[in-house]
């Protein structure tokens, strides 16, 4: 007779949740899909707004459309005091990869023709920009450096005509 008593007990238990299940699948589901919709229309209209302001950088540009202008003088900048107390400098060399589809193509040429009269307004950004690192920081992460100076120079020429910095024969004591 107990035993009876326990299975008829675990099936009404057994029926209870599962009558809670389906309250739970009609009511609370759609509400959830709701919500997940309107966080998704949330995150799609950040990332739009986000990604207008942006330039272009040279992974989205063909390399067919890339030129590059070779800024002929090599830079020696004194970086920034590091840990140990010391003065260190770099010495390298500094490319900028140019959109040759740009609209600013027109202004400064599709190869940079017409960046030699600008190039001590550049040297001068990169010089700054570049003293703001120590040696580690400047050893241990390269790309930030070129990013620093790709925002800047994309903010001075537009944000499609300058998409990326090559260094070259990089040399730091």
């Amino acid at each position: 007779m107990k035993k009876n008593l326990i299975s008829v007990l675990i099936l009404a238990l057994v029926l209870a949740n599962l009558i809670l299940t389906a309250i739970l699948i009609f009511t609370i589901v759609p509400q959830s899909k709701k919500s997940n919709e309107l966080i998704n229309q949330v995150c799609n209209a950040i990332d739009l707004e986000l990604s207008s302001g942006a330039g272009e950088n040279a992974s989205t540009v063909p390399v067919d459309d890339i030129n590059v202008y070779n800024i002929a003088d090599s830079f020696t900048v004194n970086l920034k005091e590091g840990a140990d107390g010391k003065s260190h400098y770099v010495i390298f060399s500094v490319g900028l990869s140019i959109n040759s589809k740009s609209e600013a193509c027109s202004k400064y040429g599709k190869a940079g023709e017409n960046l030699a009269d600008k190039e001590t307004i550049i040297k001068n950004d990169i010089n700054t920009i570049v003293s703001n690192y120590t040696i580690d920081e400047f050893n241990n992460d390269q790309q930030t450096v070129k990013d620093a100076i790709l925002a800047d120079m994309q903010e001075m020429f537009g944000s499609d005509y300058i998409v990326g910095i090559n260094f070259s024969s990089v040399t730091t004591q």
